[in-house]
């Protein structure tokens, strides 16, 4: 099957929807914002139907500028996000919980003693960032009626009526068994979850039902959690290489192979997709605030807009001894202490703007290497070099400092929209079964590559000092 298809990267801040033809590219986009609410206490949640008008939203804009029919529609989705609906009606029965929302802690704390068994059943660590603890609190506190999904399963049903979600979707809530890829009575039993009627796991690449939320009925063909959208849209399929997207966070993926290998150095061990029928692996580490402390700088007004951290930071030479560790939602991997909070030391009444922008791209590009480092001794060989998309990578600022405290090549996506690519390569591979993976993938080619330009001593002294402060918020 050939032509055009639709892919709705459906995100923490906003949907994307790309148009994209196998022969002349992207033909359309459209974009609809969402408006997470933050909460005190560390709650984060949002309107569900905000979410799905996005989605309708951003796929008719992307549509209309086409001005074409599609054949297949493919769904990202931000993974963690979860709710409770009426399965017969499809309403929402309460608000989402996103996934930087802690208020399930208790829960993790309630189930310590059985932190090694889940961790080694489910790949994940014991943490509130992940579906299950989420999907606990809400049947504890919210409501018992109804079904509670990661919101892709609630946003399926409403396009299509299915009641389904993707492996790679499922292994991101602590609920399903790594090495089956099936849902565990045992998990669901630790959660207080036993009896849950849970969506169908299913490829990534499959018919799963029709919509014509967009106009003309369209079979939806592709489902899969955003960072892994990314990954394959990166032409990472097999282990040596590593991507790293940034978006509201930053997420680092390593390909693995098609056995899971469950890491001693704080990655998540999970699912990178599942084409027909085989399981391919990958791990995963998690940044949570990039972006999000990028508008963090931007509310206090130290940046007129997120636009201007070039700028601001190129007006001078360095941090001016400033140290960010950027921890505004938690730490998550390696350290997954999502109890911390962030910390700015070496203030001083010379501190400039400039500094603190410096600070806080080094900030996130130590923890990406950290992250990195923590892939390379899981696998046992260092990465090559880190592919990156998302939208902090238009800051050649951000890139060259990842390159330097790296210390490998960061090979910038020329695509933009590198998860909604990935939707729309698992559509096409959905709707044409006889498509070979690579054949669907858009071109590798990267649109810009930054080398190191400080020394391998410079860049461990500054690692050095983000441990440091990283240790002093550990140990206080």
């Amino acid at each position: 099957m050939t032509g055009p298809v639709l892919a709705v990267d459906q995100g923490t801040s906003g949907t994307k929807a790309l148009v994209v033809c196998p022969e002349r590219g992207v033909l359309g986009t459209g974009f609809a914002e969402v408006r997470p609410r933050h909460l005190s206490g560390g709650l984060v949640e949002v309107d569900p139907d905000a979410l799905y008008g996005s989605v309708v939203d951003a796929g008719r804009r992307a549509l209309a500028e086409a001005g074409e029919d599609v054949v297949a529609l493919g769904l990202a989705n931000q993974g963690e996000t979860v709710l409770a609906w009426d399965p017969a009606t499809g309403r929402p029965l309460t608000t989402a919980l996103v996934w930087q929302d802690r208020r399930a802690e208790a829960i993790c704390v309630e189930l310590a003693e059985h932190e090694t068994e889940l961790q080694h059943l489910t790949g994940l660590p014991l943490d509130p960032y992940f579906a299950a603890p989420k999907m606990a609190w809400i049947r504890r506190h919210l409501t018992r009626e109804g079904v509670v999904t990661t919101s892709d399963a609630w946003l399926v049903h409403r396009l299509t009526g299915a009641f389904a979600t993707d492996a790679a979707t499922a292994g991101r809530t602590q609920l399903l068994d790594l090495d089956r890829t099936e849902w565990s009575p045992r998990a669901l039993d630790l959660y207080g979850l036993t009896g849950e009627c849970l969506p169908e796991v299913t490829d990534a690449a499959r018919p799963v039902g029709t919509t014509r939320a967009f106009g003309a009925e369209i079979p939806l063909t592709g489902l899969i959690v955003d960072q892994q959208a990314a990954l394959l849209a990166q032409r990472v399929t097999g282990p040596g290489a590593a991507k790293c997207t940034y978006g509201t966070g930053a997420f680092l993926l390593a390909h693995t192979g098609e056995r899971p290998r469950r890491g001693t150095s704080g990655l998540v061990s999970c699912v990178a997709w599942r084409l027909a029928g085989t399981t391919s692996y990958c791990l995963d580490g998690q940044v949570y605030t990039a972006a999000s402390a990028v508008r963090w700088l931007t509310d206090l007004g130290v940046l007129t807009s997120p636009a201007d951290l070039d700028p601001v930071g190129g007006a001078v030479p360095d941090s001016g001894g400033v140290t960010f560790v950027p921890a505004l939602a938690g730490l998550a991997a390696p350290w997954w202490r999502g109890d911390v909070r962030g910390s700015l030391t070496g203030l001083g009444l010379d501190t400039t703007p400039g500094h603190l922008v410096r600070a806080l791209c080094e900030g996130i590009a130590a923890q990406v290497a950290e992250l990195a480092e923590a892939a390379a001794d899981d696998l046992g060989a260092p990465l090559d070099l880190l592919r990156v998309d998302g939208g902090l990578t238009r800051s050649a600022l951000l890139m060259q400092t990842q390159a330097d405290l790296l210390q490998r090549p960061v090979e910038v996506s020329a695509l933009p929209d590198a998860t909604a690519l990935g939707a729309a390569a698992l559509a096409r591979l959905g709707a044409d079964p006889a498509l070979a993976v690579e054949a669907a993938l858009p071109d590798p080619e990267p649109a810009v590559v930054y080398e190191p330009r400080i020394s391998a001593g410079q860049a461990a002294e500054r690692r050095a000092g983000f441990r440091d402060a990283v240790a002093a918020l550990l140990g206080s």
